[in-house]
């Protein structure tokens, strides 16, 4: 990649790992589901805003959006929500570390669903490394122990495998699509989704809450909801998919700092370890380690 390609996909990191700094602050006043209508409402605003400015063309058609509705189910409303909600339970580090099995996850199911990407065995080895990373983190007796934390990690896991399901919603019914009409799209099928399910479960979202509240809900629904997918697709064009994979790696050790830094949260070897575990089978998936070893010289 060129520096500039990393520049910015370590900015991309940065603004996805600390999401989970700002959602902690604002759940301290609203509740977790009014904390998803905000994230995908005004995130929608401002790429319908950005679309406008590039002169793009409205989408039209029911089947369109019928398509945008389902990806802003299965990539913002479903998973915004178990996240949201099970980062109340265990705490916006481990959140981030359960977040980065999405792309264990999209492996798995992309297998299954789409002809043109085959689960191999080097495949099947990094998901068998991440699935390892989450026992460690949490243990199987506490992974299946009825309680808030064990469900919150369920909860999380649960979001990571809806945005998988995602990932192949999108390249069945969303090619050619603009990156910013479809990111806007979807999360107007979301906010669709989640305002009736706000009002029914929290109520009528107040506008009286906290300078602190509205600074956290401004930053995740601004800069790192709509600002960071025009920024995945700039480093998407510039770097390609594998080199995403990169960010996944890289948002857990921000979020873990601000958490330890600002929220107060422990830092437990077991999450570590877990987080290592998972980035190994990354590494496994991504499969450059290999490459580089067979390149260099014996």
């Amino acid at each position: 990649m060129s520096t500039h390609a990393w520049a910015e996909l370590l900015l991309l990191s940065l603004l996805s790992g600390t999401v989970f700094l700002a959602i902690a602050v604002a759940q301290r006043e609203i509740g977790p589901v009014t904390v998803v209508l905000h994230r995908v409402g005004w995130g929608a605003a401002i790429l319908w805003l950005v679309a406008w400015a590039l002169r793009l063309a409205f989408p039209r058609g029911l089947r369109l959006w019928g398509a945008f509705l389902v990806m802003g189910c299965l990539n913002n409303a479903i998973p915004f929500t178990l996240m949201s909600w099970g980062q109340t339970q265990i705490g916006s580090g481990l959140t981030s570390i359960f977040n980065a099995m999405t792309a264990i996850f999209a492996v798995l199911v992309a297998a299954i669903f789409l002809a043109d990407e085959r689960l191999t065995a080097r495949r099947l080895g990094g998901a068998a490394l991440g699935f390892a990373g989450v026992v460690v983190i949490k243990g199987p007796e506490r992974l299946l122990a009825f309680d808030p934390q064990a469900l919150g990690a369920w909860a999380v896991l649960a979001g990571t495998l809806s945005y998988a399901f995602a990932g192949v919603w999108a390249k069945r019914h969303l090619r050619g699509q603009p990156p910013v009409v479809a990111a806007a799209g979807m999360l107007t099928g979301a906010t669709a989704v989640m305002l009736p399910v706000t009002l029914l479960t929290e109520g009528v979202p107040s506008p009286f809450l906290a300078a602190p509240t509205w600074g956290a809900i401004g930053y995740y629904a601004v800069v790192a909801t709509a600002g960071a997918y025009l920024l995945y697709y700039r480093v998407l064009a510039m770097a390609g998919a594998g080199n995403l994979l990169l960010c996944t790696l890289m948002i857990p050790p921000v979020a873990l700092f601000l958490g330890v830094v600002f929220l107060g949260e422990p830092l437990e070897p077991q999450a570590l370890a877990g987080f290592a575990l998972i980035a190994a089978g990354l590494a496994v998936i991504d499969g450059r380690v290999f490459r580089l070893m067979r390149r260099s010289p014996a």
